[in-house]
Order: structure tokens, then sequence, then C-alpha cells
């Protein structure tokens, strides 16, 4: 169960920073700052502290980035010159939903 838990851990880290580089390459964001508070819906210290701390974002935070990336997505993807990019805020979306399923199975395990 240690080993899962790690994994799902790692993976946790790894998904968000995708989601910054992703965002921040763009200018939708231009600070870890910006991200925390519009993306993780955190303070604007949250990201900056996952870092220093080698922290792990809660499930919870990333089942709002997930929703945020998902309602982004959907908007831009109506545009058809700018639908590939509509689609990959979509595939970052399903990203953090599977996490999100991945800790549900492992809460129900534990019980």
């Amino acid at each position: 169960m240690f080993i899962y838990h790690e994994r799902i851990r790692m993976i946790k880290n790894v998904v968000i920073l995708e989601i910054f580089d992703f965002l921040k390459q763009r200018g939708i964001v231009s600070s870890e700052s910006e991200f925390s508070e519009g993306w993780l819906g955190q303070c604007d210290s949250y990201y900056r502290g996952l870092r220093f701390k080698r922290g792990e974002p809660s499930i919870g935070v990333v089942a709002i980035c997930g929703s945020r990336m998902r309602r982004a997505g959907e908007q831009i993807i109506a545009s058809p010159r700018h639908a590939h990019v509509g689609r990959h805020f979509l595939e970052l979306s399903e990203k953090c939903l599977q996490l999100v399923n991945e800790d549900a199975v492992e809460l129900e395990l534990i019980s």
C-alpha cells in the first residue's frame, strides 16, 4: 500500500507541475502565486510551499485544478482556431480526474 501511495503522490506532483508549465508557456499565468490562486484555488504561496517542502498537493486541489482545466478547455475548444489548445486542456484535466478516482479507490481499500 505504501508503494501505491508514493506512486500516486509522485504522479500528483508531476501532473500539477505539467499544468503549471503548460499555462506558463502560453502566458496564461505569469507566476506561481497566480497559478496557486487562479488554478489551484489556494493562497498565493501554496504551490511555492509544495516545491520547497517537497509536499504533495491535496486530492481536493487536484480536483479543483482538473475542474478549472476542463471548464477552460471546453470554452477554448469551441474556437476552431484554438481547438488543439483546448484539447490539451482537456487531456490535462483528465489526468487530474484519473488521480482523483485512483485516490478514491485507495481510500476504499484502506476502509
